[in-house]
């Protein structure tokens, strides 16, 4: 069911337009034809080996195909050799299409470069990876990026559709019914490969296997002849259900890369869900961290760091919960390990929430990286070594159990950085109270003020 020309690809419309970069490489009037290289960048099933294929094709060109997968700095070599020899001799130009340019290193990718600069070969490369962390700059500056998206479900809907009843897919010998027709889209999240393969093993499981009853029908409908020979009747053609469909597929896709781009989308919204307080949404992340495999203890770090960052002191709860999450899933494994990990990610995201801490000690780390320290002020300074009271060490410290407030007026922080302020406590949850508490410790700290 591969497409033959750029007219039949489904979805990508946004790079198809007229006059577009890979409209003009499939060109076939040579004068006229494109002869920029491109990276197809784009999750799987969307169509980057379909849409070079088809170029080649519609554009009389000669088609290479290198995997990344197989391929070395020696074959890419050979091809480069090959295309200059073709163009000079023949006056024909070489399409090289190298899929999952990402897994090639840097020495390979540096062999491709004399050929793309030259114009011996038009690169079409495919990946799945962000080109700006696995392509090398010279090669993404002397290419076109362009990206693809997941098919919607109207491009699904008519690979399904054309599936069924064109020669080169089912030939129409099955049915698909409407309910079928929805969850081959919704499964197959965006990925045409998926969809077309759902199809074909929920076909199989329609179809009815033949019985003995129906061997002995074809040998007597061989044997008659003549009058004598029964009409034959075509049976009902089969019905493909959502049952045939959920037997076939039992999940849905998940499309997640643990070192990729969907690795650091999906956990930035976990987060990002935590930190907005929705629970359900933090909830579906988590689930799909789980389903892809994720390792449960980066999970449970990232619970950890996000009760200290966001939530902090307006629950203090929220980090010793994050810890034991994490201890439980150390302790206990997967898949149990998921019961901790949800409980702490719903406790998490429905806390109150306060910044406050994680501002606090930045802003102190940038006055420090500033220059912003100087002398512990004397009294504060140890006074516990011999000759440190000859010094002055510990003079005039006051002891804060000696007092009734607990709280004694007395500068803590350097000379020049006497009255900053860094911690500023929320009115959310737990530290609306702290904040009272401490605007009244301020008072006594600056004016002995103990009201």
């Amino acid at each position: 069911m591969r497409p033959a020309s750029l007219a039949e690809v489904a979805g990508q419309g946004h790079l198809l337009r007229k006059g577009s970069p890979l409209v003009a490489l499939a060109d076939p009037d040579a004068a006229t034809a494109g002869s920029t290289s491109v990276i197809l960048w784009g999750p799987p099933g969307t169509g980057k080996t379909t849409l070079a294929q088809a170029i080649a094709r519609s554009s009389n060109r000669r088609f290479v195909e290198l995997s990344a997968i197989t391929a070395g700095v020696k074959d890419v070599r050979e091809v480069m050799q090959d295309a200059l020899t073709q163009r000079d001799l023949y006056g024909q130009s070489t399409i090289l299409f190298l899929d999952e340019i990402h897994r090639f290193t840097k020495a390979q990718q540096d062999a491709l470069l004399p050929g793309v600069e030259n114009g011996w070969v038009v690169l079409i490369a495919a990946t799945t990876e962000n080109p700006s962390f696995s392509v090398i700059s010279p090669l993404l500056s002397r290419s076109l990026l362009l990206t693809l998206r997941p098919l919607t479900d109207d491009d699904l809907g008519l690979l399904v559709d054309r599936a069924v009843e064109d020669p080169r897919g089912l030939a129409a010998t099955v049915a698909v019914d409407p309910e079928a027709r929805a969850a081959l889209i919704r499964l197959s999240s965006g990925d045409a490969r998926r969809a077309l393969t759902a199809l074909e093993a929920a076909a199989v499981l329609a179809r009815p296997e033949p019985t003995e009853a129906d061997s002995d029908e074809v040998e007597s409908d061989e044997a008659g002849s003549g009058d004598d020979a029964r009409e034959s009747t075509e049976p009902p053609v089969p019905t493909v259900t959502a049952d045939h469909v959920a037997a076939a597929v039992d999940r849905a896709l998940l499309r997640y890369d643990r070192q990729g781009d969907e690795h650091y989308d999906v956990i930035s919204a976990f987060i990002k869900s935590i930190r907005g307080s929705d629970a359900d949404a933090a909830m579906h992340y988590l689930a799909r961290m789980i389903e892809a495999g994720e390792d449960a203890r980066f999970i449970a770090r990232r619970l950890i760091i996000s009760a200290a960052e966001d939530i902090g002191l307006a629950d203090p709860q929220a980090l010793p919960i994050a810890v034991a999450a994490a201890d439980a899933v150390q302790f206990i494994g997967m898949p149990e390990g998921r019961i901790p990990l949800a409980e702490a990610t719903a406790y998490l995201a429905t806390a109150a929430k306060s910044n406050a801490a994680y501002l606090a000690i930045d802003r102190a780390i940038a006055d420090v990286r500033a220059g912003g320290f100087g002398g512990v002020p004397i009294h504060l300074r140890d006074a516990h070594y011999a000759g440190a009271k000859r010094l002055g060490h510990g003079k005039g410290y006051v002891y804060p159990h000696d007092l009734d407030v607990g709280v004694a007026r007395q500068q803590y922080l350097p000379d020049h950085l006497r009255g900053r302020r860094y911690y500023e406590p929320t009115a959310r949850g737990n530290e609306r109270e702290i904040g009272a508490r401490v605007e009244k410790i301020r008072r006594i700290l600056d004016d002995g003020d103990p009201r």
